[in-house]
């Protein structure tokens, strides 16, 4: 469980802003459960979702995204990462390998998953709700973005402790929202 509380360069919640806000959203919490449902629903409703909103920069780092406010769902889910792993609550990433408009190409979308007690390992998605997209934190019920309904998506089974590196390029590469858009990362499932 260690590699999954972590402070590491994308995922860096020894940062003051990162810990100063994962010791607000601690504040009145009585248990592991409720702290993560509050750190969810900062990231998921207080962070706009880059593309939903057009927003520049492109965001990598957990501190990134929390100075700037927005972010790829890759980005929104470091956040969580680190604002969860700030208050001792293992997280990992995690990834679905999904069509934008049901019919391939195909792209990664980012999620994470955390450690709770009694459940175990729970997947979450704070992409950010709108119209059609609905996530919430129902333990131990998920309720992710987005279903695999196409033939050739999948949920990737791993839970990685650091994101992986093709997303790392395209969102450190990428000078705008619209060339993340252009250039999303995937992988062969």
């Amino acid at each position: 469980m260690e590699k999954y509380l972590e402070s590491t360069e994308y995922i860096d919640w020894e940062d003051p802003a990162i810990l100063a806000q994962a010791k607000k959203l601690a504040n009145g919490a009585s248990n592991a459960e409720e702290i993560a449902r509050d750190c969810f629903e900062f990231v998921r409703d207080e962070i706009k979702h880059s593309w939903d909103y057009q927003l520049n920069p492109v965001t990598c780092k957990a501190s990134e995204v929390l100075q700037q406010g927005t972010g790829y769902c890759y980005a929104k889910s470091h956040l969580l990462a680190a604002l969860l792993r700030a208050n001792e609550i293992p997280a990992g990433l995690c990834y679905q390998r999904l069509t934008i408009t049901d019919v391939p190409p195909f792209c990664l979308h980012g999620l994470n998953a955390i450690y709770l007690e009694p459940f175990g390992w729970y997947r979450i998605d704070a992409r950010g709700n709108k119209e059609g997209i609905t996530a919430e934190f129902c333990p131990p019920m998920e309720k992710l973005a987005y279903p695999i309904l196409t033939p050739g998506e999948a949920d990737l089974p791993e839970i990685w402790a650091e994101p992986l590196p093709v997303v790392i390029d395209v969102l450190r590469q990428s000078q705008n929202y619209q060339e993340v858009a252009d250039n999303l990362p995937d992988i062969d499932s």
